[in-house]
């Protein structure tokens, strides 16, 4: 089907007067679709990367009906504040084709801009104030009801275990010894892994909605004020610890390089940064969290960053089978850079709790 016939299949407005790709993604592919009084969003579900759209979209039609009845109650913009999506012309939350193509479509939101990076600590103060705030809202949704679209996501016990170790062992492309250094810098720290795991099987740290991608593009931001308005890119929202979705930004938002960085020592965890996503995450959503979550918060930015690097070596020593690469040994260079960054996370720690109790 063209683009257009998939157009006709969604419960849209108007008439159509043009339609274009849209965006820089690479998971699905999207369009925007002009209707006069009103725009569209429809992207092609990447079905490679999200195996179950049912359950995907089940997730995303769940939780942007509970946020459009809370920023209701709140007195704010339901059609600006949250991703409005829309039904196919039969009903569905999606469009599946014949050849078994899924698309979905949204109400673009006018007047609005996504940035890539956080120049400054007051726009990374913003996104924390963000994400701080989707979960405040959130916080009372039943987690529960959600499907876990990708199943172990931040599980790193999981990941050690069970991807991690079997991939040093197995040694498949004679690798391993090109990294005996970073393989034990994860196996050093593995009796570190299991707070929040065994935090959540003990009820300690309660299961919420979790984001899985808060990096600053996932947050639409008002043309005209420069405020946040909306959280986007749901597609792995599922139920897991909001200490994922915290420590996640931070090994991302609050490194003083890019994750692919050679000369490690261009790489730290930067406090000012720290700080200042701390205070806006805090300040929207330090009532709905508990005190243990709280005080979990500095540790779970160590863990990710550690999760995360253990991934890029855990591909490398695949053969580099799911993240893309530039170059051999990219992801060993990934590797290094988040080792890096948890190794100054440790020696910052004490701070990095401070900065949270004062918050």
């Amino acid at each position: 089907m063209d683009i257009k016939s998939i157009i006709s299949e969604f419960r849209f407005e108007g008439e159509l007067i043009s339609v274009k790709e849209f965006g820089s993604g690479h998971i699905n592919s999207t369009y925007i679709a002009d209707f006069g009084e009103k725009r569209y969003v429809i992207q092609k579900i990447n079905t490679n990367v999200f195996k179950n759209p049912d359950a995907l979209m089940d997730n995303v039609f769940s939780v942007t009906r509970y946020l459009k009845n809370i920023i209701i109650e709140n007195g704010g913009e339901p059609e600006r504040e949250t991703l409005k999506f829309i039904r196919t012309t039969d009903g569905r939350e999606y469009l599946k084709t014949s050849d078994g193509e899924c698309y979905r479509a949204y109400i673009f939101v006018e007047n609005s801009i996504c940035y890539d990076s956080a120049d400054t600590p007051e726009m990374f103060k913003k996104s924390g104030a963000a994400f701080g705030q989707f979960q405040k809202l959130l916080a009372s949704f039943p987690a529960d009801t959600l499907a876990e679209t990708i199943p172990h996501f931040h599980d790193t016990p999981w990941r050690f275990a069970n991807e991690f170790e079997p991939a040093v062992l197995k040694n498949i492309c004679s690798r391993a010894e090109s990294c005996e250094e970073e393989i034990s810098f994860v196996r050093e720290r593995e009796k570190k892994l299991y707070r929040i795991t065994d935090a959540l099987l003990s009820g300690e740290v309660p299961l919420r909605v979790t984001h899985n991608d808060t990096k600053l593009n996932n947050i639409l931001f008002d043309k005209n004020t420069g405020e946040s308005l909306a959280v986007i890119d749901l597609d792995t929202v599922m139920p897991g610890s909001a200490l994922y979705d915290f420590g996640d930004s931070i090994r991302f938002g609050a490194s003083t390089a890019a994750e692919d960085e050679k000369d490690l020592g261009k790489v730290e965890m930067s406090l000012e940064y720290f700080k200042a996503y701390a205070e806006g995450y805090l300040g929207e959503a330090g009532a709905s969290l508990t005190e243990t979550e709280k005080g979990l918060l500095a540790y779970s930015a160590w863990l990710i960053t550690l999760e995360c690097g253990m991934r890029f070596l855990t591909d490398y020593l695949m053969g580099d089978v799911y993240f893309k690469t530039d170059y051999p040994e990219h992801n060993l260079v990934r590797a290094k850079n988040q080792f890096k960054l948890v190794s100054d996370m440790e020696k910052k720690m004490s701070e990095m709790e401070e900065i949270i109790k004062n918050c």
